[in-house]
């Protein structure tokens, strides 16, 4: 069996940190083609006031599912799915979205010492869906939320190569780590797609060892379990297409999504 007429996935995103989602996404579904969308124009999201960025990524997507009409949608932005992922189902009921929400139910799960931080954008912070995530499956946790107003713009510019100081860093994730009782964070949820990409100085400026939670790879198999794996396929070679809102990403950006099998439009 050919694979040619399977619909692609659609994965989208405020910026690049969706590709922690696209790379887990293409391990478990080889047989698919998927159009990468970042919304750059209006990156980043975490500023942005609610009606005005609910109403932008609803019109958006009716572009999008008009000219691609893809299979599924992979919203990789917690942001934007926390805010709109409602509406976006009620607005377009033949498609099928699967979210992306801060993971402060497996981190709940997992902690030892009951102190779990949530590492996020200033909007998802401040979202009634992640306070009633809390109150559903951490009310026995100590969970503290941090909003970063600087992160995601730093994770964009680490991506692409440029470095970054340390202590700017460590600024924006030192309120992740508190002692209390005699016990310390022993988990920091990812709650921002671009985060996971700078896992590693994450590790190396931590004032103590802890797990931070990337949710990609949980993503990626709820998206799997909700399209069909044909009898028989041919794994996908070639490019997929990146398409950016701004119509203009800069060199190190192109470079970057060839080196992730994309190709800019």
């Amino acid at each position: 069996m050919t694979t040619n007429n399977l619909k692609p996935i659609l994965v989208f995103d405020s910026g690049i940190g969706g590709l922690t989602v696209l790379r887990e996404a293409r391990v478990l579904m080889p047989e698919r083609h998927f159009i990468y969308v970042a919304d750059d124009a209006a990156f980043p999201y975490g500023g942005w006031e609610e009606g005005a960025l609910k109403a932008r990524v609803i019109a958006l997507f009716g572009e999008l599912l008009t000219e691609h009409d893809p299979e599924i949608c992979v919203i990789a932005c917690n942001t934007a799915f926390t805010l709109v992922g409602a509406d976006l189902r009620a607005a377009y009921p033949q498609m099928t979205f699967v979210g992306t929400v801060p993971a402060i139910k497996p981190a709940a799960e997992r902690t030892r010492s009951g102190l779990v931080s949530v590492l996020a954008t200033p909007g998802t912070v401040k979202r009634a869906y992640t306070r009633d995530l809390i109150q559903s499956f951490a009310s026995q946790c100590h969970v503290r939320l941090v909003g970063s107003e600087n992160l995601a713009r730093m994770a964009e510019a680490y991506i692409r190569g440029e470095r970054l100081d340390d202590d700017a860093v460590l600024a924006e994730i030192a309120p992740c780590f508190i002692e209390m009782d005699g016990k310390k964070t022993d988990i920091v949820v990812l709650a921002c797609t671009h985060y996971p990409f700078m896992a590693n100085v994450f590790r190396r400026l931590a004032p103590w060892p802890v797990d931070w939670l990337d949710p990609a790879e949980a993503i990626a198999r709820r998206a799997r379990s909700l399209v069909p794996l044909p009898n028989g396929f041919e794994p996908l070679n070639g490019f997929d297409p990146a398409i950016f809102t701004s119509c203009k990403p800069d060199f190190a950006t192109r470079r970057l999504m060839q080196g992730f099998g994309l190709t800019v439009r």
